[in-house]
């Protein structure tokens, strides 16, 4: 419409003009956003996508960036999952995800911080929106794109370019029949809640293992440690809610995802036990007795 010249005004009453219900379980939650992330993924493959369509129209820039900016959100679940997962494996193998850079270049990346922080305060003070809210939306936005975001970008993939069309699975709204927050504590397993469930062990197990590290190098290892630790405590904190939403009502980990977080635990336990990056190969062949005059 905009490209055959219609205009849309931003028009936002005191009063609310509808009412909606909308899924507060988490389950349902994941799968209403699954949607709408998988009907964005379905237009960016289209050949109505914006980055391409209506050049000959009446479209605007802002507007045309505004539409790419609805669709290609699902694309940053890819990142997303690699920066969520590169804590725990720095404190697997004992690197740094930061290398070493000048003075220079730091002060370079501290301003570029904070300009993306001062951005973050002004947006919030034009929206009116509080910190408590806004730190919810990051939150959820960690679990939505560790889930939904990545499962619609895969299944938009099958669905455009191989024809595998996915079920459409109807998730169900609050009724004020069954009060407003019936289902709110209800468990209802998907897929859906694998990645970031995967991504918590990952870092739980990571930290173990960084901090089980420290303690047995000395004092001077606890230095770089303290900012391994700290991506990793930052995402454990922005899925705090979803490890909320697993415990239930009667703050109990349902049994299969106590299977799941066993076996997780288990296959990265196994590959640090293979990898074992602490113990250099002159100390490996030391234990083994096969260093010889050269130890």
């Amino acid at each position: 419409m905009h490209a055959r010249g219609w205009q849309s005004i931003y028009c936002m009453p005191p009063r609310p003009c509808f009412k909606g219900s909308a899924p507060i379980n988490l389950s349902d939650r994941l799968n209403q956003v699954l949607r709408w992330a998988l009907g964005s993924v379905e237009i960016l493959l289209s050949r109505h996508c914006p980055i391409w369509y209506g050049y000959n129209g009446r479209l605007k820039l802002l507007e045309r960036l505004a539409y790419i900016n609805t669709i290609v959100y699902p694309i940053t679940s890819v990142p997303l999952i690699a920066y969520c997962v590169l804590p725990a494996i720095c404190l697997l193998t004992n690197k740094f995800i930061i290398p070493e850079i000048s003075n220079y270049a730091g002060m370079f990346f501290i301003l570029l911080f904070a300009s993306i922080f001062a951005t973050g305060i002004l947006e919030l003070r034009w929206s009116g929106v509080g910190i408590e809210d806004w730190w919810r939306n990051e939150q959820f936005w960690v679990i939505g794109g560790t889930s939904a975001h990545l499962f619609a970008v895969f299944q938009g993939l099958l669905k455009v370019l191989a024809g595998i069309d996915t079920n459409f699975t109807v998730t169900s709204k609050a009724s004020d029949e069954d009060g407003d927050f019936a289902e709110l504590y209800v468990f209802k397993w998907t897929s859906l809640l694998i990645p970031p469930t995967t991504v918590l062990v990952i870092n739980l197990v990571g930290m173990v293992a960084g901090i089980s590290y420290a303690i047995n190098s000395g004092y001077q290892s606890w230095g770089p440690l303290f900012g391994k630790l700290f991506f990793s405590i930052w995402v454990i904190l922005h899925l705090y809610p979803f490890l909320k939403g697993l415990m239930g009502r009667q703050n109990r980990t349902p049994t299969i995802v106590i299977v799941w977080s066993i076996l997780l635990a288990s296959i990265f336990s196994l590959l640090w036990v293979k990898i074992d990056p602490f113990i250099s190969p002159t100390q490996k062949a030391a234990a083994l007795g096969q260093c010889g005059v050269n130890c």
